[in-house]
């Protein structure tokens, strides 16, 4: 007797209710138009990856910092209308961002 089982026998009354399935549960972020700037920089000798120029919420911002440090593995912060991430991801995080429907423009290298 498996746990739905019990269920039904503690709650026989109860109809469970059905999820929507989505196709995809990808995040809503505000899109815009312009081209988010994703750029290489060494800071203290250290690599790092920066995207500027998304116009959105803040709280969009802060959404997308945290699902691309998790996408990565690595860290990362929000600071000053940027996103930091720790480490050369341009590939990986324009690859990203197009899939959600952002359009990137690479700048230097």
């Amino acid at each position: 007797m498996d746990l739905g089982d019990q269920l039904k026998n503690l709650f026989p009354d109860h109809v469970p209710e059905e999820e929507p399935k989505s196709e995809e549960n990808k995040p809503d972020y505000w899109l815009q138009d312009e081209p988010i700037i994703c750029k290489y920089e060494k800071r203290k000798g250290k690599p790092v990856t920066i995207l500027e120029g998304y116009n959105g919420a803040d709280s969009d911002f802060k959404k997308l910092t945290k699902e691309l440090k998790t996408l990565l593995g690595v860290g990362g912060s929000f600071k000053n209308e940027a996103i930091i991430i720790q480490g050369d991801y341009r590939d990986k995080i324009m690859d990203y961002l197009k899939e959600n429907g952002f359009s990137v423009k690479r700048v230097g290298g």
